[in-house]
Formats: C-alpha cells, structure tokens, sequence
C-alpha cells in the first residue's frame, strides 16, 4: 500500500477513536454528574414558564412563584377586587394552582361551604389549618340541594364577609411557621354545572350521584333530594380540589355519614378514605347552645329565643337513654322513653308559642333514634320486626328537626340538630 494511503487511514482509525472517546467520557459525565448540575439546567426553563409577563390559566405569578403555590393571585373575574386571599372562580385556575402545591410536596385541607360563614365554619378552617400546610375553602350555594320549594334565592349570600372571617384566622405551627387560608374557591352554577341544571330531578339529563340506604332516613324524610345534591356536589368539589383531609360539621351528621360512604364506595384519591372525612364537633351559641347555621339569620328575635327548644329536647333525651338502669332486656322501652321525652319538650313549647301572643309558630318535623352506621330507624325497626332485631350495642344518634316562623307568611327556619349516644364519630 503507497504510503500516502497508509497516512490516510491512520488518520481515519484516530479520529474515530478520539470521537468514540468523547462519546463515552460525555455519557460518562451526564450519568454521574451530581444531581444540582441537572436542576441547574432546568432552572432558567422553569422561571421562563412562570414569567411575570406571561399569563396562564387567568392569573399572572412572579418569578418567585415558580416553586411556590402561595404566590399566585385571583382569577381575573374575582367578584372581590384586590381579595385579601386569592379567589379562584374556574376550574383551570385552581386545577394550575394545585398542581404547584403538589410540587412543593404540600398538604392541602378542604372546607365546602354554601357562604354565610359563621363560628362552626370558622371551627372547620381552623381545624384544616391545624393539619395541612395549605387550607382551601369553597364557597358555593348549590342548586343541586334545593328542591324547587326551597330557598335557594333568598339563601343568604355574604361573600364580601365571608373572605374577611377567613383572612382573620391563623394558626402557628411550633416551627413558629404561620398559617392561613391560602385559597377561596368561589365558581360559579355555570362553572360546576357546565351542561345546564334545573331543580326539577325528573328532568335532570347527566351524571348525579345517589348514595343508596342511607339518604332517605332523617333529613332524607323531608327532603328526598337533597342528598341527591349533596353527593353530587361533593363528588365534583373532591375531583376538583383534591384534599388530603376534608372537614364537616356534625351538626349534619347524616351528611357526614353518606359522604364517608361515598368516599369509600367509589374509592377516591382524594380524600384518600373515609377517615381523612373528620367531622368536627357541632359549633354552638355558648350561652343556650342553639346550633350555629347559616339560616338563623332568617330568626326573628321572638323565633330566636324558641329556637333552642330543640337542643333542650335532644339533651331531656339523651339524659334518659344514659340512665343506668337500662338492660339489654329493657331495650324496647328505653327507645320509647327517649323518644318519648324529647318530643314531648317540642311540643310544649309549641303549646306555649300558641298561647304567648307573639305569633311565633313552631312545628315538630321529627325526633328520631338511628343506629350510627346503617341510619336505620330503631323506632321503625322495632314496631315492624320487634325488640330482637333492634341492635343498641353500638350507640345511637338522637336527632330532630323542627320549623319556626313567625306571624302569617312569615320566614320559615329549618332548626336540625343531634346528639351522639354511646360511640363517637
């Protein structure tokens, strides 16, 4: 071979060599390179994402928010300018927003409210901040969960109130780290109903969620629907906030029931299981112990001062079913005799309100014994299989509701309550 040839393909052999060495020392160097080399890299595409300039998903962020959920600001359709906490109204912005929580590896706590906030809400959000890192609250008054009688438009609407109560609260952790409601999530009917709604459930076209057996006892008597609403409307606000634990009040311990079951049956993500559902202890006026509701706005002062009737009732009830010497033989009557007693305080006191001359009218809906997992009516059970198949082994909840007004026409209160006898939620 002539020299020159010789020359050429020496050349050719080193330039592979040298090329396939760089090759490999570059992978090399890329495998064990260590890991802050890599997240530098990412840095400078993940500022650009979040650029102040840029918006995204109706809300603008700051640099600073690339890594950081608590930076972001209201939707651009806020209905409360310049809110004291950022008030998402779409679904998209929220959905943006919690994902940077997700990021940053935070918790987050949910509270679902109609709006009206008052003491026992305020117990749920204080709850929530106590627990997790970041606490959204929802602010909606669902459609879903009136009937076509009820009151849905003269439900009580403060939301400029509301976002003030909960910009007031904070909790100090003992890393000395202060926490605060971080996110309003106010949509609109439109928003969480984007098919169309109407009241009237035989025209109902779509998805909506029955919890079966355990929505038709209780409340369920007098409202057939609402739980119907209910179940619904939790089940989109859970997809779409995502919380790591939920809080709800006992004061609606039916609903805390079917939603623990909801959560279970249908095995949701998020809460992750029925015990990250807490139900949190009926918030009460501390100076006759009437249940703390939004719609005791609709009380009149002569309707204020029955309205604790109810409560008195429950607890003239639950001071029988505590008697010590009731036996398992003895179960029958001990049902009768609870119940017995804590009618008979509503109905007195109607008596009473009929003789007064103050026009306050009071109705007795029910007072029942339900068994605290199944909701089943001890007193049905008892009247139609007898005493045998009653179960009180395992506690019972005493509940009530009763309807106040005052003079003809006059505003209608729903007053519900209960009290836990022998477990714990």
């Amino acid at each position: 071979m002539p020299s020159r040839n010789v020359l050429s393909v020496a050349r050719a052999v080193l330039t592979q060599a040298s090329s396939l060495s760089f090759t490999i020392a570059s992978c090399s160097s890329t495998l064990v390179a260590p890991p802050h080399r890599v997240l530098a890299s990412t840095r400078p595409a993940q500022r650009r994402l979040f650029s102040i300039s840029t918006p995204r998903h109706g809300f603008r962020a700051s640099p600073a928010s690339a890594s950081s959920s608590s930076m972001f600001t209201s939707s651009p359709d806020s209905p409360i300018a310049n809110s004291s906490i950022p008030i998402f109204t779409t679904v998209s912005d929220y959905r943006a927003w919690r994902a940077q929580a997700t990021k940053d590896d935070k918790s987050v706590g949910f509270v679902a409210t109609m709006g009206a906030l008052h003491g026992g809400h305020l117990k749920l959000v204080q709850a929530s901040l106590h627990e997790n890192d970041y606490t959204v609250v929802s602010i909606f008054v669902n459609p879903a969960q009136f009937a076509p009688t009820e009151d849905l438009a003269s439900y009580p609407r403060t939301l400029d109130s509301d976002i003030s109560k909960l910009a007031s609260l904070s909790f100090t952790t003992s890393s000395g780290q202060q926490r605060r409601v971080n996110i309003a999530f106010v949509p609109t009917v439109k928003e969480m109903y984007p098919n169309g709604f109407t009241q009237v459930v035989e025209d109902q076209i779509g998805a909506f969620i029955e919890v079966k057996g355990l929505s038709h006892q209780m409340e369920g008597g007098s409202r057939p629907t609402f739980f119907r609403g209910v179940a619904t409307v939790v089940t989109k606000l859970f997809h779409i906030i995502q919380p790591d634990h939920t809080y709800f009040g006992q004061k609606d311990i039916q609903q805390s029931i079917v939603l623990r079951r909801l959560v279970s049956d249908l095995v949701f993500s998020h809460p992750p299981s029925p015990d990250h559902l807490r139900v949190i202890p009926t918030g009460r006026d501390p100076d006759d112990n009437l249940a703390l509701s939004s719609r005791n706005a609709y009380l009149t002062p002569d309707s204020r001062q029955v309205a604790p009737v109810l409560y008195r009732a429950l607890k003239a009830g639950q001071d029988v079913w505590y008697q010590p010497h009731w036996a398992e033989a003895t179960k029958e009557q001990r049902i009768r005799t609870t119940l017995d007693s804590a009618r008979a305080i509503v109905l007195e006191q109607a008596e009473q309100c009929k003789r007064d001359g103050k026009h306050v009218n009071l109705k007795l809906d029910y007072i029942s014994l339900n068994h605290p997992k199944t909701l089943e009516n001890l007193e049905q059970v008892l009247a139609e299989k007898g005493a045998d198949a009653v179960d009180v082994s395992q506690g019972a909840i005493l509940s009530g509701a009763a309807l106040v007004s005052q003079g003809d026409g006059g505003k209608v209160t729903r007053l519900i309550d209960n009290l836990l006898l022998g477990f714990r939620l």
